[in-house]
């Protein structure tokens, strides 16, 4: 039987044109194995948890406290994907120094590599952790971390100059030597251009098909949260929640009914 190999930034930057790279959130050590297991080589600790996990309205709250707990529960989970995790907001604005410092904390737990909004402007930061050697995911196009700015979660790039610029942010960041690039919420047309422009690998959300691979959040495309928003980019392909609500109300009738626990669940 052949060895598994896990993957690495340099591994997925390579993929780039020869196979697609499937991706997935994860955010505590169970559902970062069932990620990990299913094969998917990129695992994201997401700032989105803020949303998912911790109940806030967007992922301005979340902390770096936040993302070091979630980030070393889903690095025990792992054992051959990548774990990247998102650096939370104002955790690397200030200075490349702070940048720095918590990209090596959240490597010191469990992180291969580190998530960072921004084109252009975080050129030096990207060039600073790649330098002292963490590898760089980028992420341009619809910035969450950006939504009060950007004036709410809108698709970006829809004009010839907003387009022309994140194929600028996009060149920018592939010099300063990102191993990949989310591409979220731009029209589909713009990131086959993109896909096209840049030697690393692009992974969409909200982008379309032609990017060189696609990432979704784990509670959206389980239906894990129900009666959540869901992105027109979103595929529901279960809904546990749903399962999980039935199942619990199961349990419910038979507490009550003194049908559970039966004599096989006692000792």
């Amino acid at each position: 039987m052949n060895a598994i190999i896990p993957w690495t930034a340099i591994r997925i930057k390579a993929a780039k044109g020869r196979e697609k790279i499937v991706c997935l959130t994860a955010y505590d050590y169970a559902t970062a194995r069932l990620v990990d297991e299913a094969g998917l080589p990129l695992i994201l600790v997401g700032d989105s948890l803020g949303m998912t996990v911790l109940g806030y309205a967007n992922t301005l709250p979340v902390t770096m406290r936040d993302i070091l707990h979630h980030t070393a529960a889903v690095a025990r989970g792992v054992k051959n994907a990548l774990v990247v995790a998102d650096m939370p907001f104002m955790s690397y604005q200030v200075s490349v120094s702070q940048a720095l410092a918590n990209a090596g904390r959240l490597i010191k737990v469990g992180a291969q590599a580190v998530k960072i909004e921004g084109g252009e402007l975080r050129v030096p930061t990207v060039r600073a952790l790649v330098e002292t050697g963490i590898p760089v995911l980028g992420h341009i196009g619809l910035e969450p971390q950006s939504v009060q700015t950007m004036g709410g979660y809108k698709v970006q790039g829809r004009t010839p100059e907003a387009a022309a610029e994140l194929l600028r942010d996009a060149r920018a960041l592939e010099a300063a030597g990102v191993f990949a690039l989310v591409l979220e919420g731009i029209p589909a047309d713009l990131a086959a251009h993109i896909t096209s422009a840049v030697s690393v690998p692009t992974i969409g959300i909200g982008a379309g098909p032609r990017c060189d691979g696609q990432i979704l959040v784990l509670h959206d495309m389980l239906g894990l949260i129900p009666g959540a928003r869901q992105p027109k980019f979103v595929k529901r392909y279960a809904e546990l929640g749903a399962a999980a609500q039935a199942a619990i109300a199961n349990y419910q009738r038979e507490v009550e009914a003194g049908t559970f626990p039966g004599t096989e669940h006692c000792y």
